[in-house]
């Protein structure tokens, strides 16, 4: 039997309950950071020689040099030839809808003309090269590949740098793969806290980013937080979450699998499901229990439920929504009759899945939106990763004489309110004598 809380808007303790079940620290202990802040400092003082010794001791191999470390471009050519026709098929499919989904988020420059003949506006420019951790270890993530760089790509970002742990040494070909058909420029076995730091630092071998994007496990989160400033970070991400709201009229086996689907990431991930029919939350529970035991990962699984997993029992679709809307869910399904309606209530949530056919999972991979998504309720006062993170904008500001004049006196005037006299007078430089008074 599956062990998932059960929780009801109406206990009288159900506020308290739902925020130890929602609580998460999502970077780490004084021990973690510790850690880090070593890796970070060798990474920084020793370069490739503190590359090739943390390779040795937490991936498993011994690079002979740091050339070593490289990928060739060639290799991941080789991956994307050699793997099952099906799959290159897959990975196409996939990056052309991620790609297509893209196209419509690049920001474009722009100016307007004032009737003096000052010019203003806005000029955006990708950045010139970004850092793209993908996960490995317990799993091989190419479809984190294609999300973190095809965005880039599309943003005219001229440099793609991966970096990909290789435990043992083994490469995965469908990571492989999927930096070739995702345009990776560069590609390097290094992971964890040491592969942020390269990134951040740059050595003889790898050069320094502008930005690092991409998931990773707490010491790569920690890393990332304490690079940031030196360079521009996605975000800290937590486990995976899905919250799901059901009329009761969804098959139970579906919203079971669903569950499921984010369960099995690790056992920290995050299942909620909140309806306002109790007999259908039973419905769901068993079909739990039933299919649960079909998992591969049901350990996984059983210890995510059990631990941060719940069935929620609210008052009605109102009460659900600002259920939803407070919990800011990284993935939330809307199984509903009319879900866009609803929708358009929902004020924080990474990515919004609508309708009974519209499983998370292919948000995951092949839907075309980013699944590079804020946790832990940072959806509050964040989004999905995209273009607009691998641009960046400068302001345009050219005066006119006409403009010049007629901004030079109210800048003066601010300049000599703050007392910031070479303000002042370099405004009141471009104000003509007599055209009006300047103090």
């Amino acid at each position: 039997m599956a062990d998932i809380k059960r929780l009801s808007t109406g206990d009288a303790d159900f506020d308290r309950r739902l925020d130890t079940l929602l609580a998460w620290e999502s970077v780490s202990n004084d021990q973690v950071q510790q850690t880090v802040s070593t890796i970070l400092a060798a990474v920084q003082e020793r370069g490739d020689q503190a590359l090739l010794d943390y390779t040795v001791r937490f991936d498993g191999w011994e690079p002979e040099q740091p050339s070593d470390l490289e990928i060739p471009l060639a290799r991941l050519e080789q991956a994307w030839q050699g793997i099952p026709a099906e799959q290159r098929e897959a990975l196409g499919v996939a990056a052309e809808r991620i790609r297509a989904y893209a196209e419509h988020q690049k920001l474009a420059s722009w100016s307007y003309e004032e009737a003096d003949g000052t010019l203003l506006g806005q000029q955006v420019m990708p950045l010139d090269r970004v850092g793209l951790y993908v996960p490995g270890g317990k799993a091989a993530y190419p479809s984190s590949v294609l999300m973190n760089a095809i965005p880039a790509q599309v943003a005219g970002v001229a440099e793609l740098v991966m970096v990909v742990p290789t435990p043992g040494g083994d490469l995965n070909e469908l990571v492989l793969a999927a930096a070739h058909v995702a345009g990776v420029t560069r590609a390097f076995a290094i992971g964890g806290a040491q592969a942020v730091a390269a990134l951040a630092y740059g050595t003889d071998t790898i050069p320094a980013v502008d930005k690092i994007v991409g998931p990773g496990n707490i010491f790569v989160a920690t890393a990332k937080r304490a690079v940031f400033g030196r360079v521009g970070i996605d975000m800290i991400a937590g486990p995976s979450e899905i919250l799901i709201l059901c009329d009761g009229e969804t098959d139970p086996d579906w919203i079971a699998m669903d569950l499921f689907s984010q369960a099995e990431h690790d056992e920290d991930a995050q299942s909620i499901l909140v309806a306002w029919d109790a007999a259908f939350l039973d419905r769901v529970e068993a079909s739990i229990d039933r299919l649960l035991p079909t998992m591969e990962r049901q350990s996984v699984i059983a210890t995510a439920l059990r631990e941060r997993g719940a069935l929620v029992l609210a008052r009605d679709l109102d009460e659900a929504v600002a259920l939803a809307n407070r919990i800011a869910p990284e993935h939330l399904e809307l199984s509903l009759a009319d879900p866009q309606a609803v929708a358009a209530r929902i004020r924080h949530a990474g990515a919004i899945f609508m309708g009974r056919h519209t499983a998370e999972a292919i948000g995951d991979y092949c839907a075309g939106p980013n699944h590079v998504l804020p946790t832990s309720g940072t959806a509050r006062f964040s989004s999905p990763l995209g273009v607009y993170d691998f641009q960046k904008r400068s302001s345009l500001i050219m005066a006119s004489p006409e403009g010049a004049a007629g901004l030079g006196r109210p800048a003066s005037q601010l300049a000599r309110g703050e007392g910031l006299t070479a303000h002042a007078r370099s405004a009141e430089y471009r104000v003509p004598p007599g055209d009006g008074e300047v103090q």
